[in-house]
């Protein structure tokens, strides 16, 4: 009896699902109702180069341009201003943001520093404010400055700032800033104790000397656009 010859079995394709791997959108989002700060791994930094860094609070808390509030970000300041390499220069205090300008001996000591001060900072307003939870929205957004010319354009953004917003102030110098101890204005001003400053001194060229080159700070000028 003649033999049924038997077909090669044929192997199936198969259609895989993706589930795996990286795909576009995913991971954990920014934070807040306008989340602006990916992520991201940031940038190495070298020792040499002062740090912009810009940090908003959550929505519907009490103005920051405040006396009460002031006095609570003066003390954090001066308590958290030097400390694990990290070092705060300038500041400004917006409504509902601030504006710094750091130093820090590396990406981690920037790290531990701002982390440090901002978790100072959250703790001393909710205190005051007699709340609980989170005080900011979102990640610190920073900005490595590593020309004369970017700093200077940061100098002027941060200690400027409010007039940037509209803000009308009868006195020349932003009180809910550190323009008061600030020694690069082009006109002659009668500048605050230096005892009373709640900031550490520049150490690094760029913010000490190097930003001179591209000319001193007037109170005339108002920055436009974020510093670049």
């Amino acid at each position: 009896m003649p033999t049924r010859k038997q077909k090669r079995p044929v192997q199936g394709e198969f259609s895989y699902r993706t589930w795996g791997g990286a795909r576009q959108g995913a991971g954990r989002k920014p934070n807040g109702e306008r989340p602006g700060v990916g992520h991201r791994r940031r940038s190495a930094l070298a020792s040499r180069y002062p740090v912009h860094v810009t940090v908003r609070l959550q929505a519907g808390l009490p103005s920051l341009r405040q006396k009460p509030e002031y006095e609570v970000l003066l003390d954090c300041f001066r308590r958290g201003c030097a400390r694990f390499g990290f070092r705060l220069i300038e500041y400004s205090v917006l409504s509902n943001h601030l504006h710094l300008l750091v130093e820090a001996k590396n990406s981690k000591a920037l790290s531990r520093g701002v982390q440090g001060l901002l978790v100072r900072i959250a703790k001393g307003l909710n205190k005051h404010w007699s709340r609980r939870g989170s005080v900011f929205s979102d990640r610190y957004h920073d900005r490595i400055l590593r020309t004369p010319r970017q700093v200077r354009n940061a100098l002027l953004y941060v200690l400027q700032n409010a007039k940037k917003h509209g803000v009308r102030m009868k006195l020349a110098l932003d009180y809910f800033s550190s323009a008061a101890w600030f020694g690069g204005w082009r006109e002659r001003l009668r500048l605050r104790n230096q005892a009373e400053q709640v900031t550490s001194d520049a150490r690094t060229w760029l913010l000490t000397r190097g930003w001179r080159r591209s000319g001193l700070l007037s109170l005339r000028e108002v920055p436009r656009a974020a510093p670049g």
